[in-house]
């Protein structure tokens, strides 16, 4: 792959090796000593509730909110700060400009974790728990877009939500389940596209568009039950809503690795042409 030593060969095998450590951690994660105290106590049906808010969130933002999503980050700087990164790193083929890639999504990241968790205390002490999806929502798409453009893709098609919603659902997932969908992204990120389908009608697309949305809904209401049980409890209710920053940073690491996969290996791939 690589033809002599060079500072992508080695950001990427640093990258490999921090994919592995995520995957180590992850696939081993338990239920904390929190989530087991609260097992017993949480109504029945309400992961139910929290399937039906995280899927109506999802299709809202998707269908409405990305332009809302745009006025609070700049994305024109952000993809010109993309385009003239990328002509110094092409041109340097320093491993300082590949790195300030890397960088600027984890800096992006924080500040979107820093928002989640201050928001989830400040509805936590009043007791508002599930209506914080559709904001938890919001924030988690936003996170995950900025880190997108920081590493030169866009998120508008319907191709890169469907590579989002995957990349949500494999930060929160453990054990085999985060092997299977690891395996899946980094399938799509060699080959560059899903197979949908029979490829054949809309109808197809737009099914197996909702399946994805399902599957990360549930995903995230199952992760996050036990939290947003408690942070539906006022003023008990911050400590399950500073759980939104957890949640939040493992997302942010998660699509900062595989993000920086899809760019390196373009880049890899281009200097083997």
């Amino acid at each position: 792959m690589f033809k002599g030593k060079s500072s992508i060969e080695k950001e990427w095998k640093k990258l490999q090796k921090q994919e592995i450590d995520f995957l180590v951690k992850n696939i081993k994660r338990e239920d904390s000593a929190l989530n087991q105290l609260l097992e017993e106590k949480v109504p029945e049906g309400l992961q139910s509730t929290l399937d039906k808010a995280f899927f109506k969130a999802f299709q809202l933002v998707f269908e409405k909110g990305t332009g809302i999503i745009e006025k609070t980050y700049n994305k024109e700087k952000i993809e010109i700060d993309y385009q003239l990164g990328e002509i110094k790193a092409d041109m340097s083929k320093d491993r300082k400009e590949l790195k300030a890639f890397s960088s600027k999504a984890k800096t992006s990241g924080a500040v979107n974790t820093l928002v989640s968790g201050a928001s989830g205390v400040g509805l936590g002490v009043l007791g508002i728990g599930v209506p914080d999806i559709l904001l938890f929502t919001g924030v988690m798409l936003k996170n995950v877009y900025q880190i997108a453009l920081n590493f030169g893709f866009d998120y508008d098609s319907e191709e890169e939500k469907k590579f989002i919603l995957l990349l949500i659902q494999g930060a929160l997932s453990s054990g085999d389940d985060l092997r299977e969908i690891n395996s899946k992204i980094d399938m799509y990120i060699d080959k560059g596209e899903f197979i949908t389908g029979d490829g054949k009608n809309a109808e197809d697309v737009q099914d197996d568009m909702k399946k994805r949305i399902k599957d990360a809904s549930e995903c995230l209401s199952k992760e996050l039950l036990y939290m947003k049980f408690l942070q539906g409890i006022p003023f008990v209710g911050a400590v399950g809503g500073a759980y939104n920053a957890i949640y939040m940073r493992r997302i942010s690491k998660y699509a900062e690795l595989k993000y920086r996969r899809r760019f390196y290996l373009g880049k890899i791939n281009a200097d083997n042409d």
